[in-house]
């Protein structure tokens, strides 16, 4: 089966303190082979990339409201200004505290949406189609 990637990178900034924010260059990935998951890969040209993988639901839903729990929390906010959707992660080797250009994260979900449309991943798993065949024996 065909697989359809949706890359885009950008500069997300690392929030230190409600002044200061440090640019780091980040990779947002998308695979309608995996269709429930983004990717967001940080550092990208370092020795020592760093990669997230969480739901898509939540970072669309973040666009617009507070959205996610745990280890990823994401919601829309003002920086200087412009819109902005701030990115909370946590895990064993620390939190950060991300602001990504909520225009730029808009444009991108909204061509995965367009690869793989809500409601439809299911079918790009085949799910349907194997349990089909299984029951079919």
């Amino acid at each position: 089966m065909h697989c359809t990637l949706v890359e885009r990178d950008l500069e997300i900034g690392l929030v230190l303190s409600p002044e200061r924010s440090v640019p780091v260059p980040a990779r947002l990935g998308y695979r309608s082979d995996d269709p429930y998951a983004v990717h967001i890969t940080f550092h990208v040209n370092s020795a020592h990339p760093v990669h997230w993988t969480f739901s898509r639901d939540v970072l669309v839903e973040g666009v617009f409201r507070p959205s996610g729990h745990g280890d990823v929390r994401v919601w829309p906010a003002k920086s200087e200004g412009r819109g902005v959707v701030l990115m909370a992660l946590s895990s064993p080797e620390g939190d950060a505290l991300l602001e990504v250009p909520a225009a730029q994260l808009s444009a991108w979900l909204e061509r995965t949406l367009r690869v793989v449309p809500p409601g439809t991943e299911g079918e790009q798993l085949g799910i349907d189609e194997a349990l089909d065949e299984l029951f079919a024996r």
